[in-house]
């Protein structure tokens, strides 16, 4: 039997894992290039589009405010006495001049009369005197006095009739006194309850008790605050300093109305900014002879009223984000998506305005934005932008 040599065996050996190794490498860098090889590309993208649309709108601005009083009185009592009768219903629309209370007048009655009784006196003396100068008179003329005595009547006389007139005027005090003992409403409007109740003495001064509160309704104050880019805008239009104010027009709706049925014009715009907020004191006066609108309710504002211009009209869920930016998805003829930025504006019965970036009937993804991407082909459903037919009535649009 033939031996071979050790060393051929121990070559054989190492050729053999040589081969194997290279092999294996082989096989990793086949597999590591079938992972990097693209598959087959998927299919285009289901997704919904509609046209932009144009149409005429009414653009607003809107705000929150308050109802407030044009006139609010506080009944105070100006004059001391004991409560003898209430002469409303809480709640109730008096007028001007109605009586709400009467204090106790006997008092001040007996005050009139020694008024009045002072004043006989002083009229009496007063007469006396002028017949005592009328004396005088011819006395001197007759030279049967002396002058120093006719000095005397005529100073009598001026005595008397400065008496007359303190008289005269403790007399007024006196009836002004009696008059207000019964205490009448100063203004129209709606009364709010007695706060102090029948044969309670209430004192009168600047400490006195208030009795009730009056609120004009009609007309009534509507206040709110304008931001600083909104206000200057309408400075540039001429509302600078309050001069063209009243012709800016208001309307104003409660929460638990539809739109905006209350009707009026700005009054007036406040002389400075507030630093801390950033926004301007204004005041709309408002009709409300019905009586809807009550001081202190909430409503609703709507400023402005810019005439009726064509606007681009959009779905808000058609708007992506980019960092600062907003866009939408374009969808051509070739149903390729193409990205596009825009500028939006205020919302107008659920639709948004474009005021750049878009043309009238260009098609945008309204509906799958999220699985699309730049230049992706689409698999496009038509449908309507928003739910009004085009082409109906104007629109209004309200900046929030």
């Amino acid at each position: 039997m033939q031996t071979r040599p050790l060393g051929f065996t121990r070559k054989s050996i190492a050729f053999a894992v040589s081969l194997a190794v290279l092999a294996g490498a082989a096989a990793v860098s086949l597999s590591s290039k079938a992972s990097r090889t693209p598959g087959p590309q998927p299919g285009a993208a289901p997704v919904t589009v509609a046209a932009v649309l144009e149409r005429p709108v009414t653009e607003w601005d809107e705000f929150s405010g308050r109802v407030q009083a044009v006139e609010r009185v506080e009944i105070r009592p100006r004059v001391s006495g004991t409560i003898d009768a209430i002469e409303f219903h809480e709640g109730q629309m008096v007028r001007a001049g109605d009586l709400l209370f009467v204090l106790d007048p006997r008092p001040f009655e007996a005050d009139r009369a020694r008024a009045q009784a002072a004043l006989a006196g002083a009229l009496a003396r007063r007469d006396l005197a002028r017949t005592e100068l009328a004396r005088a008179h011819r006395l001197i003329e007759e030279h049967a006095i002396a002058q120093r005595e006719f000095d005397q009547s005529e100073d009598a006389l001026h005595e008397a009739e400065a008496n007359v007139a303190a008289q005269q005027a403790a007399l007024q005090t006196a009836e002004l006194n009696l008059q207000y003992t019964q205490i009448r409403s100063p203004v129209t409007g709606r009364i709010s309850r007695a706060e102090i109740t029948l044969g309670n003495l209430v004192g009168s001064g600047p400490s006195a008790p208030v009795l009730t509160t009056v609120v004009s309704v009609s007309p009534v104050y509507v206040a709110f605050d304008m931001d600083e880019q909104t206000y200057q805008r309408y400075a540039a239009q001429g509302a600078a300093g309050n001069s063209g104010v009243s012709r800016i027009t208001v309307a104003a709706g409660l929460s638990s109305e539809d739109g905006y049925p209350h009707r009026g014009r700005i009054q007036s715009i406040d002389n400075q900014m507030d630093t801390a907020s950033g926004t301007i004191r204004v005041r709309a006066v408002l009709d409300n002879a019905a009586g809807a609108l009550t001081p202190g309710e909430f409503v609703r504002v709507r400023v402005g009223g810019a005439p009726d211009a064509p606007r681009l009209l959009i779905e808000d869920r058609a708007v992506g984000t980019d960092q600062d930016k907003k866009f939408v998805m374009v969808v051509g003829a070739d149903n390729k998506a193409v990205y596009r930025n825009i500028t939006l504006g205020p919302v107008v019965d659920g639709l948004r305005i474009v005021r750049t970036g878009l043309q009238k009937d260009e098609r945008i993804v309204v509906s799958g934005l999220q699985r699309v991407r730049p230049n992706d082909v689409v698999a496009p459903t038509v449908a309507r932008m928003g739910d009004s037919e085009p082409g109906q009535h104007p629109l209004v649009a309200v900046r929030g």
